[in-house]
Protein backbone atom coordinates (compact mmCIF):
# COMPACT_ATOMS: atom_id res chain seq x y z
CA UNK A 1 0.00 0.00 0.00
CA UNK A 2 1.43 3.32 -1.11
CA UNK A 3 -0.05 6.22 0.57
CA UNK A 4 -3.44 4.96 -0.04
CA UNK A 5 -3.45 3.54 -3.72
CA UNK A 6 -2.91 -0.11 -3.02
CA UNK A 7 -0.19 -0.56 -5.98
CA UNK A 8 -1.10 -4.24 -6.09
CA UNK A 9 -4.68 -3.26 -7.52
CA UNK A 10 -3.06 -0.66 -9.84
CA UNK A 11 -0.99 -3.13 -11.57
CA UNK A 12 -3.85 -5.40 -11.96
CA UNK A 13 -5.83 -2.72 -13.42
CA UNK A 14 -3.14 -2.07 -15.93
CA UNK A 15 -3.20 -5.90 -17.07
CA UNK A 16 -6.98 -6.24 -16.88
CA UNK A 17 -6.68 -2.83 -19.22
CA UNK A 18 -4.09 -4.56 -21.25
CA UNK A 19 -6.14 -7.96 -22.06
CA UNK A 20 -9.39 -6.12 -22.49
CA UNK A 21 -8.29 -3.33 -24.81
CA UNK A 22 -4.83 -3.62 -26.31
CA UNK A 23 -4.20 -7.10 -26.65
CA UNK A 24 -7.12 -7.87 -28.87
CA UNK A 25 -6.25 -5.14 -31.33
CA UNK A 26 -2.74 -5.92 -31.25
CA UNK A 27 -2.14 -6.41 -35.44
CA UNK A 28 -5.72 -5.96 -35.74
CA UNK A 29 -5.70 -2.58 -36.13
CA UNK A 30 -8.19 -1.15 -38.84
CA UNK A 31 -7.33 1.86 -41.07
CA UNK A 32 -9.03 3.85 -39.00
CA UNK A 33 -7.77 2.95 -35.95
CA UNK A 34 -4.18 4.61 -36.11
CA UNK A 35 -3.60 8.47 -36.15
CA UNK A 36 -0.56 10.74 -36.16
CA UNK A 37 -0.32 13.01 -33.53
CA UNK A 38 2.79 16.08 -33.49
CA UNK A 39 4.56 14.08 -36.38
CA UNK A 40 4.33 10.70 -38.26
CA UNK A 41 6.23 8.99 -35.65
CA UNK A 42 3.82 9.64 -33.05
CA UNK A 43 1.15 8.16 -33.00
CA UNK A 44 -2.04 7.12 -31.36
CA UNK A 45 -4.29 3.88 -32.03
CA UNK A 46 -7.41 2.68 -30.74
CA UNK A 47 -5.87 1.00 -28.18
CA UNK A 48 -4.60 3.85 -26.53
CA UNK A 49 -7.89 5.75 -26.24
CA UNK A 50 -9.87 2.95 -24.96
CA UNK A 51 -7.05 1.40 -22.81
CA UNK A 52 -6.53 4.75 -21.51
CA UNK A 53 -10.78 5.58 -20.96
CA UNK A 54 -10.74 2.07 -19.20
CA UNK A 55 -8.05 2.52 -16.71
CA UNK A 56 -9.04 6.39 -15.96
CA UNK A 57 -12.59 5.39 -15.05
CA UNK A 58 -11.37 2.48 -13.07
CA UNK A 59 -8.67 5.10 -11.00
CA UNK A 60 -11.55 7.33 -10.34
CA UNK A 61 -13.87 4.57 -8.74
CA UNK A 62 -11.08 3.13 -6.70
CA UNK A 63 -8.99 6.41 -5.37
CA UNK A 64 -11.07 9.52 -6.29
CA UNK A 65 -9.09 11.70 -4.51
CA UNK A 66 -6.13 10.93 -7.45
CA UNK A 67 -5.50 13.84 -9.71
CA UNK A 68 -5.01 11.73 -13.21
CA UNK A 69 -2.60 12.22 -15.90
CA UNK A 70 -2.45 10.17 -18.86
CA UNK A 71 -0.73 10.82 -21.83
CA UNK A 72 -4.13 10.74 -23.77
CA UNK A 73 -5.94 13.15 -22.02
CA UNK A 74 -2.95 15.63 -21.57
CA UNK A 75 -3.31 15.48 -25.55
CA UNK A 76 -6.51 16.24 -24.86
CA UNK A 77 -5.94 18.85 -22.13
CA UNK A 78 -2.12 20.22 -21.82
CA UNK A 79 -3.10 22.15 -18.54
CA UNK A 80 -3.04 18.36 -16.64
CA UNK A 81 0.85 18.45 -16.76
CA UNK A 82 0.36 21.37 -14.45
CA UNK A 83 -1.30 19.89 -11.73
CA UNK A 84 1.36 16.95 -11.52
CA UNK A 85 3.30 19.34 -9.04
CA UNK A 86 1.05 20.98 -6.47
CA UNK A 87 -1.14 17.17 -6.23
CA UNK A 88 -1.12 15.79 -2.82
CA UNK A 89 -1.61 12.37 -5.01
CA UNK A 90 -1.34 11.57 -8.56
CA UNK A 91 -1.45 9.22 -10.57
CA UNK A 92 0.32 9.05 -13.90
CA UNK A 93 -0.35 6.61 -16.86
CA UNK A 94 0.62 5.58 -20.47
CA UNK A 95 -1.63 3.40 -21.51
CA UNK A 96 0.28 1.94 -24.54
CA UNK A 97 4.10 2.70 -24.29
CA UNK A 98 5.71 1.79 -27.44
CA UNK A 99 2.75 2.78 -30.15
CA UNK A 100 5.16 2.96 -32.99
CA UNK A 101 5.94 -0.71 -32.47
CA UNK A 102 1.99 -1.35 -31.27
CA UNK A 103 0.96 -0.14 -34.73
CA UNK A 104 3.81 -1.92 -36.85
CA UNK A 105 2.87 -5.23 -35.75
CA UNK A 106 5.93 -5.40 -33.33
CA UNK A 107 5.53 -6.86 -29.86
CA UNK A 108 7.65 -4.46 -27.68
CA UNK A 109 5.37 -2.37 -26.20
CA UNK A 110 4.00 -2.02 -22.53
CA UNK A 111 1.88 -0.45 -19.92
CA UNK A 112 3.32 2.58 -17.34
CA UNK A 113 1.73 3.59 -14.05
CA UNK A 114 3.23 5.94 -11.72
CA UNK A 115 1.88 7.13 -8.33
CA UNK A 116 3.21 10.59 -7.54
CA UNK A 117 2.71 11.68 -3.53
CA UNK A 118 3.14 15.11 -2.78
CA UNK A 119 6.03 15.81 -5.83
CA UNK A 120 7.98 12.94 -4.98
CA UNK A 121 7.38 9.42 -6.85
CA UNK A 122 6.55 6.70 -4.72
CA UNK A 123 5.74 3.77 -7.10
CA UNK A 124 5.88 2.86 -10.41
CA UNK A 125 4.79 -0.40 -12.73
CA UNK A 126 5.66 -1.34 -16.00
CA UNK A 127 3.32 -4.13 -17.16
CA UNK A 128 4.67 -6.43 -20.20
CA UNK A 129 1.05 -7.47 -21.78
CA UNK A 130 2.53 -10.14 -24.21
CA UNK A 131 5.38 -11.38 -21.62
CA UNK A 132 2.12 -11.19 -18.65
CA UNK A 133 4.33 -10.04 -16.43
CA UNK A 134 5.29 -6.67 -14.04
CA UNK A 135 8.62 -4.75 -13.57
CA UNK A 136 7.76 -3.10 -10.18
CA UNK A 137 8.70 -0.66 -7.60
CA UNK A 138 7.80 1.14 -4.28
CA UNK A 139 9.96 3.69 -3.03
CA UNK A 140 12.57 2.04 -0.68
CA UNK A 141 11.32 -1.72 -1.18
CA UNK A 142 13.62 -2.80 -4.24
CA UNK A 143 12.68 -3.74 -7.91
CA UNK A 144 10.88 -6.73 -8.14
CA UNK A 145 9.59 -8.69 -11.25
CA UNK A 146 6.54 -10.09 -10.41
CA UNK A 147 3.72 -12.57 -12.12
CA UNK A 148 0.00 -13.40 -11.83
CA UNK A 149 1.24 -16.96 -10.20
CA UNK A 150 2.55 -14.40 -7.65
CA UNK A 151 6.20 -15.46 -8.13
CA UNK A 152 8.75 -12.64 -7.30
CA UNK A 153 12.30 -12.12 -8.44
CA UNK A 154 14.56 -9.09 -7.13
CA UNK A 155 16.07 -6.85 -9.64
CA UNK A 156 19.75 -5.41 -9.39
CA UNK A 157 21.52 -3.37 -12.02
CA UNK A 158 24.76 -4.62 -14.16
CA UNK A 159 27.90 -4.22 -12.28
CA UNK A 160 29.87 -1.10 -13.44
CA UNK A 161 32.37 -1.47 -16.77
CA UNK A 162 34.51 0.63 -18.36
CA UNK A 163 33.43 2.89 -20.98
CA UNK A 164 34.64 0.97 -23.89
CA UNK A 165 32.65 -2.57 -22.66
CA UNK A 166 29.22 -0.42 -21.84
CA UNK A 167 26.12 -1.46 -24.00
CA UNK A 168 22.96 0.54 -23.73
CA UNK A 169 20.23 2.54 -24.96
CA UNK A 170 20.34 6.16 -26.09
CA UNK A 171 17.25 8.04 -27.75
CA UNK A 172 18.93 10.28 -30.08
CA UNK A 173 15.85 11.38 -32.28
CA UNK A 174 15.06 14.84 -29.97
CA UNK A 175 18.43 16.07 -29.90
CA UNK A 176 18.88 19.33 -31.57
CA UNK A 177 20.77 18.46 -34.81
CA UNK A 178 24.70 19.81 -34.33
CA UNK A 179 24.62 18.35 -30.91
CA UNK A 180 22.85 14.69 -32.41
CA UNK A 181 25.73 14.30 -34.48
CA UNK A 182 28.37 15.24 -31.76
CA UNK A 183 26.48 12.58 -29.47
CA UNK A 184 26.20 9.94 -31.99
CA UNK A 185 30.07 10.60 -32.77
CA UNK A 186 31.05 9.60 -29.27
CA UNK A 187 28.77 6.93 -29.07
CA UNK A 188 31.57 5.44 -31.19
CA UNK A 189 33.63 4.83 -27.39
CA UNK A 190 30.94 2.27 -25.99
CA UNK A 191 30.56 -1.40 -27.13
CA UNK A 192 27.20 -0.99 -28.32
CA UNK A 193 24.39 1.50 -28.55
CA UNK A 194 20.43 0.60 -29.34
CA UNK A 195 17.23 1.81 -29.10
CA UNK A 196 13.80 -0.48 -28.94
CA UNK A 197 11.39 2.48 -29.33
CA UNK A 198 9.72 1.70 -26.30
CA UNK A 199 10.87 3.21 -22.46
CA UNK A 200 8.61 0.07 -20.81
CA UNK A 201 11.25 -2.40 -22.27
CA UNK A 202 14.37 -0.22 -21.82
CA UNK A 203 13.69 0.57 -18.30
CA UNK A 204 13.18 -3.13 -17.53
CA UNK A 205 16.48 -4.21 -19.64
CA UNK A 206 18.13 -1.63 -17.56
CA UNK A 207 16.52 -2.74 -14.42
CA UNK A 208 16.83 -6.41 -14.69
CA UNK A 209 21.03 -6.16 -15.37
CA UNK A 210 21.50 -6.01 -18.98
CA UNK A 211 22.63 -2.69 -20.32
CA UNK A 212 24.43 -0.29 -18.18
CA UNK A 213 22.91 3.09 -19.41
CA UNK A 214 19.89 4.40 -20.82
CA UNK A 215 19.71 8.45 -22.22
CA UNK A 216 16.27 10.20 -23.17
CA UNK A 217 16.11 13.96 -24.21
CA UNK A 218 12.34 14.12 -24.22
CA UNK A 219 10.86 14.34 -20.55
CA UNK A 220 7.03 13.38 -20.64
CA UNK A 221 5.98 12.04 -16.62
CA UNK A 222 4.46 9.02 -18.53
CA UNK A 223 7.53 8.02 -20.08
CA UNK A 224 9.78 7.83 -17.47
CA UNK A 225 8.69 8.51 -13.80
CA UNK A 226 8.05 4.68 -13.29
CA UNK A 227 10.96 3.42 -14.81
CA UNK A 228 13.46 5.68 -13.34
CA UNK A 229 11.96 4.86 -9.94
CA UNK A 230 12.65 1.11 -10.71
CA UNK A 231 16.03 1.69 -12.25
CA UNK A 232 16.91 3.69 -8.79
CA UNK A 233 15.76 0.70 -6.54
CA UNK A 234 17.22 -1.32 -8.56
CA UNK A 235 20.43 -0.07 -7.58
CA UNK A 236 20.84 2.09 -10.64
CA UNK A 237 21.95 6.13 -10.86
CA UNK A 238 19.56 8.52 -12.39
CA UNK A 239 19.96 12.50 -12.70
CA UNK A 240 19.07 14.95 -15.29
CA UNK A 241 22.33 16.25 -17.43
CA UNK A 242 22.63 19.04 -15.31
CA UNK A 243 23.32 16.15 -12.14
CA UNK A 244 20.04 17.52 -10.77
CA UNK A 245 17.59 15.18 -9.60
CA UNK A 246 14.70 14.02 -11.85
CA UNK A 247 11.40 15.08 -10.02
CA UNK A 248 7.81 14.18 -11.41
CA UNK A 249 7.18 17.99 -12.87
CA UNK A 250 10.16 18.74 -15.04
CA UNK A 251 9.36 18.49 -17.97
CA UNK A 252 13.11 19.24 -19.50
CA UNK A 253 16.65 19.00 -18.46
CA UNK A 254 17.30 15.31 -20.27
CA UNK A 255 17.90 12.21 -18.51
CA UNK A 256 21.14 9.73 -17.80
CA UNK A 257 20.95 6.67 -15.96
CA UNK A 258 24.04 4.31 -15.16
CA UNK A 259 24.53 1.46 -12.44
CA UNK A 260 26.37 3.71 -10.42
CA UNK A 261 27.60 7.30 -10.19
CA UNK A 262 31.10 6.77 -11.24
CA UNK A 263 29.65 5.11 -14.07
CA UNK A 264 27.30 8.51 -14.68
CA UNK A 265 30.04 10.87 -14.90
CA UNK A 266 32.19 8.90 -17.51
CA UNK A 267 29.11 8.75 -19.37
CA UNK A 268 28.15 12.43 -19.19
CA UNK A 269 31.61 13.50 -19.83
CA UNK A 270 33.01 11.14 -22.32
CA UNK A 271 29.23 10.60 -24.75
CA UNK A 272 26.50 12.54 -23.62
CA UNK A 273 27.62 16.55 -23.72
CA UNK A 274 24.50 17.70 -24.17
Amino acid sequence: MTASVDVTALADLLRRAAQAEILPRFRRLGGGDVRAKTEATDLVTEADEQAERMIKAEVARLWPDAVFVGEESVAAEPALLKRIEGSDLAIIVDPVDGTFNFASGIPAFGVMASVIVKGETVAGIIFDPMGDDWVMAEKGSGAWLKRPSGEAERLSVAAPVALDQMVGMASTGYLPGEKKAEILGNLAKVRFLTNYRCAAHEYRTFAGGHVHYLMYNKMMPWDHLAGTLISQEAGGYAARFDGSAYLPHHLEGGLLIAPDKASWDVLRREVFTV
